[in-house]
């Protein structure tokens, strides 16, 4: 099909070079022969370098070894990691290990950075015993559908890179390269992807082989070809699945190279962001504290869990919030809460039960008449009603006092936040740490609404 001009201009900047392919290529099938010398395993090159799909300079190559499913997880791990370490040094890679449902290991070689990863050789995708085990069947899975859509495939990523809506990880909950692949195919192409995109609603499914085994309740719902019980999309949020359909009708409705090129957006100063928060007139808190030493796939999860709570613990006691935000630094972590009021009356209302239901209605009256309060219970509209006073009428008090741990924060979380945590108030919020997340709270804005105000359309 005739492409927009401008999507010829970015897949002339984003296709691998034939050199860059034929380099990580050939570092693949050295890989791959090393691991099959050793007579341990079978080898195979996995992800968007083996697809194909693979954006200029994503240098990242993914080599699995695929072990006796015979193996026990101990053992598998053992020979895996063992095999992993040898072929690193045979290659004089730098090297670490990593964790993900099992380890596996982390090299530089070359200026590429390449994970081996063992798994087990399993004969389908319905037999694996770690979620790794399905990768290969995935390779295989487009290789044999990609057909004439690479070009499309590496169009969509950019796009979603561009959007800030690419990746699967806890902190994007955007869309993975599989599931760009997996779209890219069903629509036949980035421009039918787009149109049907810009109709979606909440609840979509795509079966591309019919064969779904379960129901799945996800905004976006994409059952994975190789194997019916699993949603390819279950990562992404309904607000990443929104901003992406924005995207599309924008792009849609007007083409433009602004779509796949993300200009850099430096952090505010520290005096421009006193200036915003100033102007905005609301009152910005960060509670900071050490990073868990988990995944973020563990931590990210807990830290918006954490957040919510705290929210819901603000609005209790009478703390209107606006926003929340998380960030997993590398040493810490920081959540940030913005609320309406930073203070209330020392008065509360709290409504009982109506008189008519005379037995709730006496149980409230006996407690709260033994109780110190500052007016009632009375009665209003049928209801007993009760002015309390409230223990903290500063948020700040609240969020550095032990009434925090009172609320369902994430394990690791409150382990951590045990050991210490720091509150800062207003402009001390500034952290250079978190410059960028801080930055972007409070700079917040859809992806088509960025691409408005930067090209003025």
């Amino acid at each position: 099909m005739t492409r927009c001009p401008c999507e010829e201009e970015v897949l002339n900047r984003i296709r691998p070079t034939p050199e860059e392919r034929t380099y990580v290529r050939a570092m693949g099938e050295r890989l791959i022969e090393a691991v099959e010398r050793s007579g341990k395993a079978k080898a195979m090159m996995v992800g968007s370098v083996a697809r194909d799909t693979f954006v200029r300079g994503d240098r990242d190559l993914d080599v699995f070894m695929l072990f006796d499913p015979a193996l026990s997880r101990e053992e598998l791990q053992e020979q895996g990691l063992a095999l992993a370490h040898r072929i690193a040094e045979e290659f004089g890679a730098t090297w670490r290990e990593k964790y993900a449902e099992h380890p596996y290991v982390n090299a530089t070689i070359d200026s590429l950075d390449i994970d081996l990863v063992p798994c087990y050789a399993v004969a389908s995708a319905t037999e694996i015993k770690s979620a790794v085990d399905r990768t290969p069947f995935h390779t295989r899975y487009i290789l044999g559908h990609i057909g004439g859509y690479a070009d499309d495939v590496l169009l969509f990523k950019q796009f979603t890179k561009s959007g800030g809506v690419y990746g699967s990880d806890h902190m994007t909950e955007g869309f993975s390269g599989y599931l760009c692949e997996i779209l890219t195919i069903h629509y036949g192409g980035f421009h039918p992807l787009l149109r049907a995109a810009a109709c979606w609603r909440p609840g979509e499914v795509i079966d591309i082989e019919g064969h779904g085994a379960k129901e799945f309740e996800d905004p976006l719902v994409v059952i994975d070809p190789v194997d019916p019980e699993r949603n390819v999309a279950a990562a992404l949020s309904l607000s990443r699945m929104f901003e992406f359909v924005e995207l599309a009708r924008g792009y849609l409705a007007e083409p433009s190279e602004a779509f796949f090129c993300r200009p850099p957006s430096p952090p505010l100063t520290r005096e421009v962001f006193a200036r915003l928060l100033s102007a905005r007139g609301t009152h910005l808190f960060s509670f900071t504290f050490a990073t868990p030493d988990y995944t973020p796939d563990t931590v990210v999860p807990q830290l918006r869990k954490s957040a919510e709570s705290i929210r819901e613990l603000l609005e209790r006691s009478g703390f209107p919030v606006n926003r929340i935000d998380v960030c997993m630094g590398k040493e810490r972590s920081m959540l940030l809460l913005e609320l309406m009021a930073e203070t209330v009356p020392v008065m509360r209302r709290h409504i009982g039960p109506p008189l008519s239901t005379r037995e709730n209605a006496e149980k409230f009256l006996e407690k709260y008449v033994r109780e110190e309060v500052l007016a009632g219970p009375y009665v209003e509209d049928g209801r007993y009603v009760v002015e309390l006073p409230r223990r903290f009428t500063r948020a700040v008090d609240l969020l550095r006092s032990k009434t925090v741990f009172d609320v369902a924060l994430g394990k690791h979380v409150r382990r951590s936040m045990k050991q210490g945590w720091t509150v800062k108030a207003g402009a001390e919020c500034w952290d250079e740490e978190f410059a960028v997340f801080v930055s972007r709270f409070l700079d917040r804005a859809s992806p088509l609404a960025r691409i408005k105000r930067l090209t003025g359309k």
